[in-house]
């Protein structure tokens, strides 16, 4: 693997955590989710500025449990229909295909990478139950549109916050504007606990449902105000093995907890430096807007640093030059969906024309809390030399 001087991501775990991990090993026999999954649920529901978290092992196993626990509430069928952006990591679609219901496919927009929302209002049938909306790359999609979208056709509103955790819109942190959010504190998210994740909520009905679906159906995961009545209700069942609903195994442990409260301790400070690094990206790129389409959001929580080129040709030279000057890049997300083979079977990727412009003009570089000015002006600088020759010279 190539020795890149400015990765994605870098190493966020620090010698703190680590030394808290040690004492917490030394300290404790119960490894198992117990009292730091649950002290870590109430300090992020307390900073995210909602009722409840539910901690499981990644973003993707967050987003699984949210669309089973409103399949569930909502009694929706086999066949269904989800409204899925184009553009997004696929683990915000393929929930819904295991759950039997269809996602259907609206292009996005090249503003705030969300929804094309007069495509997302033509998208909905009699079929149609919800909107699964991500906010991409630290950008808080419009709300507002989401909400009147689905208020006039009787939908449910699923927020995937994994990529823009702390992002602001309407005065409230995204996550908190439909039924469920979810979040994911994989390694190179915002904050981390390795793999992990959360589905937030400000619903009694949510909370309780995914805490049984987080374990088997399990009654005894649920609140123990509520024992005494289900012990009354089942009295021919063991009531610690007592199955409420159909469930899954994606509980997390009390190790990635510890590291969980270490990082979410420090997340407004990484959160400030990353938008501080987007705006001076901004003040870089902005000279060159004619050959790059700038992203711009008020509320933003600046996950990385996005190239949207114009032209085609252009775009890859500069990405190679810069990854052979030491910087990675990857593609935005997973490009077009529509053209991984997994979801080739729900439409043609020329169908979705921004989709398919992201798949072929844009690429990002990592930025994070270590992200540093003097790095931003070795991209100054290679920007400058290289938006300084003319199209189609080769360097």
């Amino acid at each position: 693997m190539r020795d890149y001087k400015w990765r994605l991501q870098e190493n966020v775990i620090s010698d703190a955590d680590l030394e808290l991990l040690v004492h917490f090993i030394r300290t404790t026999k119960r490894f198992t989710q117990f009292t730091k999954v649950r002290e870590f649920e109430e300090a992020f529901a307390a900073w995210q500025g909602c009722k409840y978290c539910i901690m499981v092992n990644s973003g993707s196993s967050a987003n699984l449990v949210a669309v089973a626990v409103a399949k569930e509430m909502h009694g929706w069928s086999s066949g269904d229909e989800v409204l899925v952006p184009a553009v997004t990591w696929p683990t915000t679609v393929t929930p819904v295909m295991q759950l039997g219901l269809k996602p259907v496919f609206v292009d996005v927009n090249l503003r705030d990478l969300s929804f094309d929302y007069d495509a997302l209002e033509n998208a909905v049938t009699r079929q149609t139950k919800a909107v699964f909306a991500p906010h991409l790359l630290g950008f808080p999609a419009d709300v507002a549109r989401l909400k009147a979208v689905c208020a006039s056709h009787g939908l449910i509103l699923l927020e995937d916050c994994c990529e823009s955790q702390g992002a602001v819109v309407e005065g409230a942190k995204v996550g908190n504007h439909g039924l469920a959010g979810t979040f994911s504190f994989y390694w190179g998210h915002h904050m981390t606990t390795v793999e992990g994740g959360m589905i937030c909520t400000n619903d009694d009905e949510v909370r309780d449902l995914a805490l049984l679906k987080r374990s088997h159906g399990l009654a005894r995961e649920l609140p123990q105000d509520a024992h005494a009545a289900l012990r009354r209700r089942y009295s021919d069942v063991v009531f610690d093995f007592l199955f409420l609903t159909d469930g899954f195994n994606v509980r997390n442990t009390e190790f990635n907890a510890v590291l969980g409260l270490a990082q979410l301790a420090r997340l407004d400070d990484f959160i400030r430096i990353r938008n501080r690094n987007y705006t001076r990206f901004l003040e870089i790129c902005t000279p060159f807007e004619d050959e790059l389409i700038l992203l711009r959001g008020l509320g933003m929580s600046a996950f990385v640093l996005p190239f949207v080129f114009r032209d085609v040709a252009r775009k890859t030279a500069f990405e190679a030059i810069l990854r052979r000057a030491g910087i990675e890049s990857r593609p935005l997300i997973s490009g077009n969906l529509l053209r991984q083979p997994v979801f080739s079977t729900f439409g043609e990727s020329c169908d979705f024309p921004n989709a398919e412009y992201l798949h072929l003009h844009a690429f990002y570089i990592g930025n994070n809390q270590f992200v540093e000015a003097e790095r931003l002006a070795a991209l100054q600088e290679l920007m400058g030399a290289f938006f300084a020759r003319p199209t189609g010279v080769a360097r």
